[in-house]
């Protein structure tokens, strides 16, 4: 299967220019983003195949699985690509499945870091991103200790997820931030402002469930004319629609199977018309 990238562009993150439709690994874990994903060889497939059609950003986390994800990401892609940029998070902890506690000490930080890196078998994380703000320690000093870490060699760049503009600014003041990760799509649209702002600023912004976990895929829903007008599926117009919206977004489809994979990363060659932009947004 030959799939174009060049119409999505790149985006750069650190010096590293990488193609804008990436691929977000959660779904490569059990159910209830916990333990090993049911089927470890698809999910090795997945990850070699993801490569191997041009994805140049994977997403992960220390939280998925938790640790599973990374360490599936080594197995399968170890030694990395050149071009590869391997994005992953800390500060959201799994104490069971379903479960989320965000966590910003600064010495556990360092921790699930220095963790990260041999995990992952790194000397270097590319992209780093405090996984959520804990409001029981100052956002300054979790921020803070990401940009030690990058002084030390050991982070490439920090980004955030789940931020809002005034947080984003409060983080800007203390280190440099290269990219945002927050949930939008076609139908959530409540991070409008911070995707506007990044743009302005010229931070990356992921939108993570960019289909809204498979409901804008599904026939009939809001985006089903467009898509039989340009002959595309559902899936692919939303997340065509996303590349189109703004030069900084970056989303991160993520599936455990390599058909859905392929269908997914196929969006890269839909091309919308500036009224059906418009139209969908």
């Amino acid at each position: 299967m030959s799939i174009d990238f060049e119409s999505p562009g790149t985006f750069t993150v650190g010096g590293k220019a990488v193609r804008r439709l990436g691929f977000g690994a959660m779904s490569l874990t059990g159910p209830g983003v916990w333990g090993p994903p049911r089927d470890h060889d698809e999910a090795v497939r997945v990850l070699r195949r993801a490569v191997e059609l041009g994805v140049e950003l994977i997403d992960t986390a220390d939280s998925y699985g938790p640790y599973v994800n990374e360490e599936l990401i080594r197995e399968a892609l170890h030694p990395y690509p050149e071009r590869l940029l391997i994005a992953t998070k800390a500060g959201f902890v799994r104490p069971r499945p379903g479960q989320w506690e965000p966590v910003g000490r600064p010495a556990y930080l360092r921790q699930e870091v220095e963790m990260s890196l041999r995990r992952l078998g790194v000397d270097r994380i590319d992209l780093l991103q405090l996984h959520r703000i804990d409001p029981a320690v100052p956002l300054e000093d979790q921020v803070g200790e990401l940009g030690a870490l990058r002084d030390e060699g050991k982070i490439g760049s920090v980004g955030l997820s789940e931020v809002s503009v005034e947080e984003l600014e409060r983080a800007r003041r203390v280190v440099e931030i290269a990219t945002v990760q927050n949930r939008y799509n076609l139908t959530l649209r409540v991070s409008e402002g911070v995707l506007e702002h990044c743009e302005k600023e010229g931070i990356g912004f992921i939108p993570y469930s960019p289909i809204a976990k498979g409901r804008l895929a599904e026939p009939g829903g809001p985006v089903d004319h467009v898509a039989q007008a340009v002959g595309a599926t559902p899936a692919q117009v939303s997340l065509a629609w996303l590349l189109a919206r703004s030069p900084v977004t970056m989303p991160i489809p993520g599936t455990s199977t390599v058909a859905h994979l392929e269908e997914n990363l196929a969006a890269s060659a839909v091309s919308l018309t500036a009224e059906q932009v418009r139209e969908l947004g």
